[in-house]
């Protein structure tokens, strides 16, 4: 019989640990199942209610989700960014990995969202989302011009995305959250560079 050495059963014990779904633990992740109409995600409203009932079917106990999009000033409603909307952080992945400590942290160069990180609600590694609607600067404020897909109501439009996995051309294209413009809002135009019209989720509390 082959022995194991006690180093290599330890390495196991912490991957094994790693790979596991920690919905308890979850404040963190990329929406696993996309809307059906590219950037029209119902409003900040609705995108919100999308991350609420993957978080629940997940077996998440946070009672406060919210998507991570920037919305353009609308009549009486002022302009919104992404960062102040999901809380203070620290925030952790559906397998229990901290992403990042703070807003600070989330917004700096040392977070910790990646390929292997930016999991979504389930903790499964299946279709690997690239861009991800944000609307948004690197610093997680409103990104200018024609970025929103209409405030996340049209599939006419652009949205600035970024890349989950932090890949891409020269320039902000290893932006987490503002790499460059879709080609447009509809699921056909989103998939064009790799996007499927998905988003990341916060637990405010």
């Amino acid at each position: 019989m082959r022995l194991m050495s006690p180093g290599f059963i330890l390495a196991s014990v912490i991957l094994g640990g790693c790979s596991r779904h920690a919905p308890d633990k979850m404040s963190f992740f990329v929406t696993g199942v996309a809307t059906k109409e590219g950037g029209n995600l119902g409003g900040l409203a609705g995108a919100d209610a999308h991350c609420q009932r993957l978080a629940d079917a997940a077996g998440s106990p946070k009672r406060q989700w919210r998507a991570y999009l920037s919305a353009a000033a609308d009549g009486n409603q002022p302009a919104i960014n992404a960062r102040d909307r999901i809380g203070k952080g620290p925030w952790f992945n559906s397998r229990g990995v901290q992403i990042a400590s703070s807003l600070e942290d989330l917004h700096g160069a040392h977070n910790a969202i990646s390929r292997a990180t930016s999991l979504p609600e389930t903790g499964n590694r299946l279709a690997f989302p690239h861009d991800i609607l944000t609307g948004s600067n690197e610093d997680g404020t409103l990104a200018s011009g024609d970025a929103t897909c209409r405030n996340w109501t049209s599939t006419t439009g652009h949205a600035v995305i970024g890349h989950s996995d932090k890949q891409g051309q020269l320039g902000t294209g290893n932006s987490w959250n503002s790499a460059h413009l879709t080609d447009g809002c509809s699921v056909e135009l989103l998939q064009v560079r790799g996007g499927s019209a998905r988003f990341y989720c916060f637990a405010v509390d």
